[in-house]
């Protein structure tokens, strides 16, 4: 059997050919392809019973058809989200479909430190400047960070990852959760309203998971709310912040700065070279050309460390679906015989 891989990157093919090279010893192969899985692609996997996707893969009622049309009976999807996922629909149509449940969460907390860094010390700004020679300190003050308020929302495995590099800081620490991690509460965080997190937090790091419930968490109100010199770093999901919301308060001169790693209109977007393309998403046009903002293309969870077990934890999805076992990873199980 041979396993259809969409959305593979450069980086990750060689990673993704050995793993499965070696966990099924010629057994099953994998066809890596950097196209991304969409109603145009999904004909592709036409005669393959098992696909992996990216996070950036588009599977609704149209794909999924399309997909058991041709045969397919197994998504293997290579991210902890699956936002991207109609799994009332895959479950109907009798497909299979498993995620990575966990990774490293230093990869993605570091980044995001990666991020609040780079806005209050005005990275970018610096590195452009020094290539040209120009040596200038002007409007290049950052701030101390020891002593000021950090605000994390969401304090799973990456949150509390973050939560212990602020603590590492010397920061206050204040969290917003369904639940309170101990971890985070042995570190000195006090768990609060969201409101009151806005309120008085220098710095907000976004780390909940996109759910309706959480959609736009960041909204008008709540961007409202924040100090005007804060620092505000999604490396969670685009969908978490209202984007028109947030350039609307931009344009008034508000926020040291902002990192994002995630867009809420990433699809078709990130990780594609769209250099040499007129830009259509008016949004995101205005909101790189901010000073204070830094956007990068969902890379937070790039690191050797992160996509290798991200990938054995695709591979071991796959054996499982050939036993017939079911793991934690598993969002829609096999049908029964």
């Amino acid at each position: 059997m041979e396993i259809l891989a969409f959305g593979v990157q450069a980086d990750e093919k060689p990673l993704i050919e050995k793993a499965f090279e070696k966990a099924f010893e010629g057994q099953h192969d994998v066809r890596c392809l950097g196209v991304f899985l969409t109603e145009d692609t999904a004909p592709i996997a036409a005669g393959y019973e098992i696909i992996s996707t990216s996070v950036n893969a588009s599977l609704d009622h149209k794909v999924l058809q399309t997909l058991a049309a041709g045969g397919t009976q197994m998504i293997a999807q290579r991210s902890t989200g699956f936002n991207n996922i109609d799994l009332e629909v895959a479950e109907r149509l009798g497909i299979t479909v498993a995620r990575v449940s966990y990774y490293s969460p230093y990869s993605v907390a570091e980044f995001a430190w990666t991020l609040a860094m780079a806005v209050n010390r005005r990275i970018v700004r610096a590195s452009n400047r020094t290539r040209d020679f120009d040596f200038r300190l002007d409007g290049l003050m950052g701030r101390d960070l020891r002593g000021r308020t950090v605000g994390v929302l969401g304090t799973g495995k990456i949150g509390e990852a973050f939560t212990r590099i602020a603590h590492g800081f010397g920061m206050n620490l204040l969290g917003w959760d369904v639940a309170e991690n101990p971890a985070c509460v042995d570190l000195g965080m006090k768990y609060v309203e969201k409101e009151r997190l806005f309120a008085e937090a220098d710095l907000i790091s976004l780390h909940v998971p996109l759910l309706p419930a959480t959609h736009h968490l960041i909204d008008a109100t709540a961007l409202r709310a924040m100090k005007d010199d804060v620092i505000l770093v999604n490396s969670s999901r685009g969908g978490l912040v209202d984007t028109e919301a947030l350039v609307t308060e931009l344009r008034t001169g508000r926020f040291t700065g902002v990192g994002l790693d995630v867009y809420e209109a990433e699809a078709g977007l990130f990780f594609l070279d769209k250099s040499l393309e007129a830009v259509e998403d008016d949004t995101l046009a205005r909101l790189v050309t901010f000073p204070n903002v830094v956007v990068t293309s969902h890379q937070a969870y790039y690191t050797v460390d992160a996509v290798g077990q991200i990938i054995d934890t695709t591979v071991q999805n796959v054996l499982d679906y050939t036993a017939g076992r079911r793991s934690e990873n598993v969002l829609v199980p096999r049908p029964s015989p």
